[in-house]
């Protein structure tokens, strides 16, 4: 059970998986582009490298001899991640899912194609002119966004013609890795945007945490709270389509499924295959297990029972919200917790950068609690905390 994982990418997601890792004496070796990213100040070692550089990525898997490869961000050189897995490295949840999720055409050409899994219709375009084409065959409105990319960066929605060489630059902008393609999607009138927590197991039924709604803004999430009020029945449907993809894509590990709610159907939006940015809010003691533990029980092949909800919670950003890059340092944390059932993590990212999260702020009340209350006090909580320049 002693294994040594390493991790690829090392946000404030991958902080919260290092340390639920931990408390099952794992060791890890946290990765990222950049030094003191926030899983490496848990991590037993780090490493800084350009994960896109497939070399590079050779030589530390090669240094470190890993069991265990965690993929966390989308820009990794994952083609790689096949010849790992033929040496006999767990890559999770699988290479085939990391290689597929990594990309935004693989993923949707796999569930809308193959599986007949329902999502808005959708384009692909490589220059401003192919965009041009693909919005006219989509409709305005519709949404643009890089193949590669994270919270929400380069996604955007054309209302107007006017709009097109803008969406595009601004797609290419926020693109990861080397892809210039984007994918152009129907714009769906939902009433609600969901997250499915998909638990698979090594020896195991596939399972899911009750349904998480969300808020997004420029294509990245600001609130999330659980349960979301959907029916049984989109949600069965939801259930049904996760567990396809997931299968088609195979492997043990938590995945992060999106889907968009109207009044009749359900679609399939995108999936992660790791720990999601909205299914933070199960720090918030809304289940037995947050969703760090339940990815961390699933890889290591501990066996998962039914995810029963505990209490009704909500999540809120903490975004810095300014041009200039500071050395952050924080204040609030006493008037933000003065209420109970409320709590602030502190991601540690070392420099700030507009709209980046720095923190969410989780709060939680006993079910029954309408959820609409929740998010407002998770606001409330997160506007508390400021963020200012440690050098000054």
């Amino acid at each position: 059970m002693n294994k040594k994982i390493m991790l690829l990418g090392s946000g404030e997601l991958g902080k919260e998986f290092v340390i639920a890792a931990k408390r099952y004496g794992q060791y890890v070796i946290a990765v990222d582009s950049y030094a003191n990213a926030p899983a490496m100040q848990v991590a037993d070692t780090f490493e800084v490298i350009n994960m896109l550089d497939g070399n590079a990525l050779d030589a530390i898997v090669s240094k470190h001899k890993p069991d265990i490869i965690v993929p966390e961000i989308e820009a990794i050189r994952t083609e790689r991640f096949y010849d790992y897995e033929a040496q006999n490295i767990q890559v999770v949840p699988s290479a085939k899912a990391a290689n597929y999720t990594m990309n935004r055409k693989a993923i949707r050409d796999l569930a809308a194609n193959e599986l007949k899994v329902k999502t808005a219709k959708f384009a692909y375009a490589t220059s401003a002119e192919g965009l041009k084409a693909a919005v006219a065959e989509i409709g305005i409105p519709c949404v643009v966004k890089p193949l590669m990319s994270s919270s929400g960066k380069g996604q955007s929605v054309i209302k107007s013609e006017d709009d097109i060489v803008t969406s595009w630059n601004y797609a290419q902008e926020g693109a990861r890795g080397d892809e210039v393609e984007v994918i152009v999607e129907e714009f769906i009138d939902f009433e609600m945007e969901i997250t499915l927590l998909t638990i698979t197991q090594k020896n195991g039924e596939t399972i899911f945490c009750p349904a998480i709604g969300h808020r997004q803004e420029r294509g990245d999430y600001q609130e999330s709270w659980q349960p979301a009020s959907t029916s049984e029945a989109h949600l069965e449907e939801a259930q049904d389509m996760a567990k396809k993809v997931t299968e088609a894509l195979g492997g043990a590990g938590l995945w992060g499924v999106e889907f968009f709610i109207t009044k009749e159907e359900v679609y399939f939006s995108e999936l992660s295959p790791r720990p999601h940015d909205t299914g933070m809010v199960t720090m918030a003691n809304t289940q037995l297990y947050n969703e760090f533990e339940l990815h961390c029980k699933a890889i290591l092949g501990i066996p998962i029972d039914e995810v029963d909800l505990l209490n009704a919670g909500a999540s809120a950003v903490i975004l810095y919200e300014e041009d200039k890059a500071i050395t952050p340092q924080y204040e609030g944390l006493q008037k933000a917790l003065k209420e109970t059932n409320t709590e602030v993590r502190i991601f540690g990212k070392p420099i700030t950068r507009k709209y980046r999260r720095m923190g969410v702020a989780l709060v939680w009340e006993k079910l029954g609690e309408p959820v609409e209350n929740l998010v407002e006090k998770a606001k409330k909580v997160a506007s508390k905390i400021s963020i200012s320049d440690k050098s000054n």
